[in-house]
């Protein structure tokens, strides 16, 4: 049976707990990601155990997609992989369920509109917090067609994380952060995920607007991939995400070697 986090009478959300302590802390937040069901369902979920003793605060959890248009390389081979291994919505839920009986750390799902589509909005949601999910960023769900999805993840207490484009102008972040949860996603460059160089965006400007229309924590991603770039962004932020930097490590078998990169990031956002 479905519990959720509750204070009382209150349904509680994990990541708002979560930022809250972080914040009284004087601490910025690392969200990691991670493919689902890669290599495997067991060791993904031991995975998401291991970056939280490591550091991370948020774990974002991918869902496998056969078309992931907003994923670099590095991710769609992890999400192909998963796929071939035959990971399923139901699968990475499971393993949702298993980690959430050992953790309370907050878990994000990243999916694609698709499988929860199939699934259906109020199934998908239900499961998903039914197995211990706190939050859901769609990628490439338009603002204007996601109002049946915010609605069927507030009945079930899921915060819907809405991302924030470098292109988006100051009446399209006002509208999408009206309807955030959570926190709001800052992207970083404009393209699909994976390390940079360097980050050419005027993160300045674009983070400076959303914090006038939103009091929500705000975190940035895409492009995070070492800790000097981590600490340059941290001033503009509350947290940031670590992805295919992560990824790049676990396909190459280099378990150890992520879970230190997430420390060294842990510390660098936080050495201000």
């Amino acid at each position: 049976m479905w519990i959720p986090f509750r204070k009382g009478r209150h349904v509680v959300s994990r990541i708002r707990e979560r930022f809250k302590v972080l914040t009284g802390r004087g601490e910025k937040a690392l969200v990691a990601y991670i493919t689902g069901g890669y290599p495997s369902l067991e060791v993904a979920g031991q995975m998401v155990l291991g970056l939280a003793e490591c550091g991370a605060d948020i774990i974002e959890i991918g869902v496998p997609f056969s078309d992931p248009i907003a994923d670099g390389p590095v991710i769609q081979t992890a999400s192909y992989q998963a796929l071939q291994g035959g990971v399923t919505v139901a699968g990475i839920l499971e393993m949702v369920q298993r980690v959430r009986q050992q953790s309370s750390i907050p878990l994000v799902l990243m999916s694609y509109y698709n499988p929860i589509l199939q699934m259906g909005l109020q199934e998908f949601c239900y499961q998903a917090a039914r197995s211990g999910v706190d939050g859901l960023i769609v990628p490439e769900l338009p603002r204007e067609e996601s109002l049946p999805l915010l609605q069927a993840a507030e009945q079930a207490a899921i915060d819907v994380v809405p991302l924030v484009a470098p292109t988006s102008n100051r009446e399209r972040i006002a509208a999408i952060c009206a309807r955030a949860r959570g926190f709001v996603y800052c992207v970083s460059v404009t393209g699909i995920t994976g390390e940079r160089e360097e980050i050419n965006t005027d993160l300045a400007s674009l983070t400076g607007t959303i914090r006038k229309c939103t009091d929500l924590p705000l975190v940035i991603g895409f492009g995070v991939g070492n800790a000097n770039t981590a600490r340059n962004l941290a001033p503009l932020c509350d947290g940031v995400v670590v992805g295919s930097a992560l990824m790049r490590l676990i396909i190459g078998d280099s378990f150890d070697r992520a879970g230190e990169l997430v420390r060294e990031i842990k510390s660098a956002i936080n050495r201000q």
